[in-house]
């Protein structure tokens, strides 16, 4: 389906949308070679994806609830800083349907608190552009969407995650078992909290 987003009024635009997007809908399959209707797309958080995770990552328990939101884009569209906060971790993840490049920042909010944010599936010089502990300001180039080579081998596209908690490296769970579905939604909560109405609910 296709959907004009809101951005959220209160924070910086993590990807500056089009006026249309096409949301997709994982939860009766994946298919990587799809037509896809729009430059920009949408997937969603708590998803149930049964068909989509395969691979090394996934094989010890089958983990088919996504956690974040996709932002589906062209490679190298820019990521911006949606609220101040400062670089708390970045590396690479080199497995197979990882997420490749990630970044993992730290903000402080009079309503949300203390959170984190995961951008992954990044190009590798998204990396080059701060150190961890560094201060940004809402508005800056935090990275870029990387390529299939690069991003874990997915599909160009940003995986958002928020976390109430301190991954204590560059890496969260961005898809979960449905068993641990309930205390996910709490740990890692909807990101359209800092991206606004980008799908309907």
């Amino acid at each position: 389906m296709l959907y004009s987003p809101t951005p959220h009024p209160y924070f910086h635009p993590v990807i500056k949308l089009p006026d249309q997007v096409e949301v997709y809908d994982f939860s009766h399959g994946y298919n990587p070679n799809r037509v896809l209707k729009t430059r920009f797309g949408i997937g969603k958080y708590n998803e149930h994806r049964p068909s989509m995770y395969q691979g090394e990552l996934f094989e010890q328990e089958a983990r088919t609830v996504h956690i974040g939101i996709d932002i589906g884009g062209p490679v190298n569209t820019p990521i911006y800083a949606p609220i101040d906060g400062t670089i708390a971790y970045q590396g690479y993840n080199p497995i197979e349907f990882d997420y490749g490049h990630v970044i993992v920042s730290k903000h402080e909010h009079s309503i949300l608190g203390r959170f984190w944010i995961l951008f992954g599936h990044l190009s590798q010089d998204s990396l080059e552009l701060h150190e961890v502990g560094q201060s940004f300001t809402s508005g800056d180039v935090l990275g870029f969407i990387g390529n299939k080579n690069e991003n874990g081998g997915w599909n160009p596209h940003l995986h958002i995650q928020l976390s109430k908690i301190d991954p204590q490296t560059h890496d969260m769970p961005g898809v979960v078992s449905l068993s641990n579905r309930e205390q996910a939604l709490l740990d890692y909560p909807d990101p359209r909290l800092i991206l606004g109405d980008v799908y309907p609910s």
